[in-house]
């Protein structure tokens, strides 16, 4: 028995190209069957038809991942070293704070996931099969190679198979295709080596489902040898890797760490040599030095600022599952799209109609063309000529070219008010059915066609679908007033009409007559020219077309066959449609240009159809493209396809392993790829992907669970807008560490000033201070920084250099050298302020380091770090650009944040129970006013530090 292996071309083709006789001996089986016996042997053999799960780590590991990162482990290692120096309350302090980020980082991530149960579920539980010669109904999990199994219309598939019997017989490929167009299928041996595996004629696959009609077929592939199975086990083998942002916490963890070590030592020296300290209690004060300097506040502030970000992109249409997904928008330079569904509206509309006549005088031939208004399936729009609406009765022959198309016909359309099959009420106008189809019944109702008097007149009795080979499709109905313009007079004498739709140029070759003013006239040469032109010019401009004809079936034809019905038609007139661009994409395209962020579309539908789309909202301007198939993409080298990838590329008919290496490339070239998908097929891709993007209306739950961010609208420019978000969520990240950062200047200034004094100047700040600070005051102001609304021009830049650092030379220095020590003169000026107004003037050294005063004085110190913070709050609004620029109440969470360090600096200086745990005393206060002047400062500070970088910019761009 063959190797199933549909990765391989060879193979594929083998198993297209057996006829039904070498079909039963090659899979070991016949027409009445497996029997029992042999079907046993072979579940031994091949194992259940299930997917097989790859276990992946464990519920409490995922848990405890949240509290052994680097930046956790640091905090940890902080709080044991507070511990050691005699500061329990501290260490505590420090460890709560790791406990709670962890639990609320494992909360917002708890979706563990669900790819491959969701693949499983989709399996159906039983199947029909011939089993010695009998049909039984056993389950699914249980089918093997060799089984003949029953399909019909509603069911899924449950194996891939090989068809050996069918009768007018389609299935529904979207979960692996995205497409949404029934297949049709035929038994035949095909042996052509240039198409994909969805695309051979005679294979049905597992997870898919049966569209129309009936067949019998071979089970050639059970389990994880299925294509569905092998999609499974590229989703399972993707291994997660770390997002931009996490590699830059760990950076910016081993930056922390570096310089609070550091910090450490030095003071060590500095309190053993300098200040006179014996080594046990200098160990002690350069441990608490360290513990000062890790920015306790920092590991919180960012999951809260992801976690605000989810909440702004979910208001713009984009649920992110995994918080460090949301800055990787931010630095995205490839977007992988499919098209439709996310670049179109995925519903089919007619945009024009045409129709043979005479030119002006009755001897030219040529035609006369419609404008069609309106977009998607809702049936409000126009039938125009010249820009006027045309009234149904003045066009004859249009009328029997609606008509047609309602006739030959199996979708549905849906009102807003009526219920689906499902039984729920649908909330716009839907169709069920081809969504070609029922972009024709959609135009004919545009029309003022009534589509239940129309099915009523002419009732169905036979259906030729349609065929790839013959590409068309033909209906015979029973004939009335209306069906050809014909009138008939007796009911038991209605002749029979055969209905036509399909490729203009294969209908157009079945065709001796054509219709114009209700007459039909011979079929020549010109009017051939002129049909052909017609599509041509529709082609071009990329809708795809159908042409419609008729024929009045003679009586004596009593065999419905494509060779008895399909010739001598009467050519109708010529339908050119296209599934819309959405309105907002052309828009979302041009700023993901000015943003530097490329636009690459991986589709399963043909190449011109995907090149039309993409020129027209502008993602490809280039004359000569290329085109990639999936099939041209397995003969590519890994460096001919990174040689593409630099040019402008579309990538049309691929398959799941095709959009998975273009990612793979893309990202072996440097690239942060978003890729976007909603069917089965998309899976791997999306979880391979720095960051997958599923759509919530028309993606599969495997996709979902594969993502990790759905698009609740489906719309491409809420992708677009999300990465507007992740930018801006990466700019205030940088904004609230600036001011983090700028109160260790301040913090630590105090500690330098009593080791170099020889502790003869107190510490005007201790490390309970510090953590007030940092777990305190800073954070609700810190949070409100993480929620500022992208600043304007964040869509004109590049994305960011992944290798762009957070903390880099240009933060450190605004932060510690310029701010922090303006904030750290506010600090020891407050802090001297206290012990001046109670009678120590002029002197700087030997302060009382003890006693209400001194805790006093500390207090005062304390809150000049809060009230410069203020001033500090306004200045990180922006890095370039005036704060003044900005509405004052634009981010109202700003000052929800100065109330609040307002509030908490009044109760840990006037709050017996924090006074006591923290180390504080009363201020008077009068004393207040003291502090008044310095809270504007850092925001004027940085405004001249702005006004500078403006101007030297404006110098460099002369």
């Amino acid at each position: 028995m063959v190797a199933m292996d549909l990765q391989d071309q060879q193979v594929k083709n083998q198993i297209s190209g057996w006829d039904i006789t070498q079909v039963y001996e090659q899979l070991q089986t016949c027409a009445e069957g497996l029997t029992q016996e042999s079907a046993q042997e072979k579940l031994s053999t091949y194992g259940l038809n299930k997917l097989q799960e790859i276990k992946g780590k464990p519920l409490y590991l995922k848990f405890f991942a949240n509290f052994t990162h680097l930046m956790a482990i640091l905090l940890w290692a902080g709080g044991l070293v507070a511990l050691i120096a005699r500061m329990p309350q501290l260490a505590i302090a420090v460890w709560l704070v790791n406990v709670i980020n962890g639990i609320f980082s494992f909360w917002q991530e708890f979706r563990a996931e669900k790819a491959t149960e969701a693949l499983r579920q989709m399996l159906p539980t039983y199947a029909r099969v011939l089993r010695d010669g009998v049909e039984k109904r056993v389950l699914a999990e249980e089918l093997v190679p060799g089984d003949v199994i029953f399909l019909a219309e509603g069911e899924n598939i449950s194996a891939d198979c090989r068809l050996i019997e069918q009768a007018q017989f389609r299935v529904n490929q979207s979960t692996l295709t995205g497409e949404s167009r029934p297949v049709s299928k035929t038994t035949d041996p095909v042996s052509q080596e240039n198409m994909t595996y969805t695309e051979l004629p005679n294979l049905v696959f597992a997870g898919t489902s049966v569209a129309a009609g009936t067949a019998k077929a071979v089970v050639f592939a059970t389990g994880m040898n299925t294509v569905f199975g092998k999609i499974a086990t590229l989703t399972q083998s993707m291994q997660e890797e770390l997002s931009p942002l996490q590699l830059e916490m760990q950076t910016v963890t081993k930056v922390v760490t570096l310089i609070a070590v550091l910090v450490g030592v030095v003071f060590f020296i500095l309190s053993a040599v300098l200040a006179g300290v014996n080594l046990a209690e200098s160990f002690i004060f350069s441990l608490g030095m360290i513990v000062a300097f890790v920015p306790e506040g920092l590991l919180p502030t960012v999951t809260l600022a992801l976690a605000m970000g989810t909440q702004r992109m979910a208001k713009r249409h984009a649920l992110i599952k995994k918080l460090s997904s949301v800055e990787t928008l931010g630095c995205t330079t490839v977007i992988c799209t499919d098209k439709t569904g996310t670049l179109t509206q995925n519903e089919m509309t007619v945009r024009q109609v045409w129709l043979p006549d005479f030119q002006s005088n009755s001897t030219v031939v040529g035609g006369k063309k419609f404008s069609v208004s309106g977009v998607g399936y809702d049936p409000a729009g126009q039938i125009l000529r010249n820009g006027t609406s045309v009234p149904l009765e003045n066009e004859e022959d249009l009328q029997i070219l609606l008509r047609a198309m309602v006739l030959c016909n199996n979708s549905r359309l849906i009102s807003p008010d009526e219920a689906n099959p499902s039984g729920q009420t649908e909330r716009h106008w839907s169709i069920i059915g081809d969504p070609t189809e029922g972009a024709l019944k959609v135009l004919a109702v545009k029309g003022g066609v009534s589509i239940q008097e129309v099915e009523g007149q002419c009732p169905r009795i036979f259906e030729i679908p349609f065929d790839s080979r013959r590409k068309r499709m033909s209906t015979i109905h029973l004939a009335q007033d209306g069906c050809d313009g014909t009138a008939i007079s007796f009911y038991e004498n209605r002749p029979r009409i055969a209905l036509v739709k399909g490729a203009p140029k294969e209908v157009l070759e079945l065709c001796t007559w054509w219709l114009a003013g209700g007459s039909e006239h011979p079929m020549s040469e010109s009017m051939r020219a002129a049909i052909m032109d017609a599509n041509d010019s529709f082609a071009r401009n990329g809708l795809r077309v159908l042409a419609v004809a008729k024929r009045m079936l003679p009586q004596d034809i009593t065999e419905y066959t494509p060779e008895n019905v399909e010739k001598d038609l009467v050519f109708l007139g010529l339908v050119a449609m296209m599934d819309p661009p959405r309105l907002e994409v052309s828009e979302a395209v041009e700023k993901c240009h000015k943003a530097g962020i490329r636009i690459v579309m991986i589709t399963g539908d043909y190449g011109l159809t995907a090149e039309s789309i993409a020129r027209r909202i502008g993602i490809i301007r280039s004359r000569h493209p290329h085109i990639i198939t999936g099939y041209e993409l397995d003969s590519l080298q890994d460096g001919e396809l990174k040689k593409i990838l630099e040019t402008e590329v579309i990538f049309a008919r691929v398959a799941p392993e095709h959009k998975l290496r273009v990612v793979t490339s893309l990202q072996e070239m440097g690239h942060i790829v978003a890729v976007t998908g909603d069917g089965v097929n998309d899976a791997p891709a999306l979880k391979k992907a720095n960051i997958g993007v599923a759509m919530g209306i028309s993606g599969s739950d495997v996709a979902k669970e594969a993502a990790s961010m759905i698009l609740t609208d489906d719309n491409f420019a809420s992708i677009v807008n999300a990465v507007e978000e992740g930018r801006a969520v990466y700019d205030n990240i940088k904004k609230f560490t600036t001011y983090i950062f700028t109160s260790n200047t301040p913090e630590a200034v105090p500690f330098i000033l009593f080791a170099f004094s020889a502790a003869r100047i107190p510490l005007a700040l201790n490390v309970m201070h510090i953590l007030a600070v940092d777990l305190g005051t800073d954070i609700v102001p810190a949070l409100a920084l993480g929620s500022e609304p992208p600043e304007p021009g964040v869509m004109q830049r590049p994305p960011r250099d992944i290798h762009e650092h957070v903390i880099d030379s240009n933060l450190l220095a605004r932060a510690y050298l310029w701010l922090g020590m303006i904030q750290s003169i506010a600090t020891m000026a407050a802090f001297y302020f206290m012990y001046w107004m109670n009678g120590y003037y002029g002197q700087w050294l030997d302060l009382p380091g003890t006693g209400d005063l001194y805790r006093s004085a500390t207090s005062m110190a304390l809150a000049a770090v809060v009230a410069t913070q203020i001033g500090n709050l306004f200045a990180q609004r922006t890095e370039r650009i005036s704060s003044f620029r900005l509405p004052l109440f634009q981010n109202k969470i700003i000052w929800i944040g100065i109330i609040t360090e307002i509030t908490l600096i009044f109760l840990i200086i006037y709050s017996p129970w924090l006074q006591q745990f923290i180390g504080t005393n009363e201020i008077p206060l009068r004393y207040w006013l003291f502090l008044l002047p310095w809270v504007p400062s850092l925001l004027l500070a940085d405004e001249l530090r702005k006004w500078c970088v403006r101007r030297k910019a404006g110098y460099a761009e002369k």
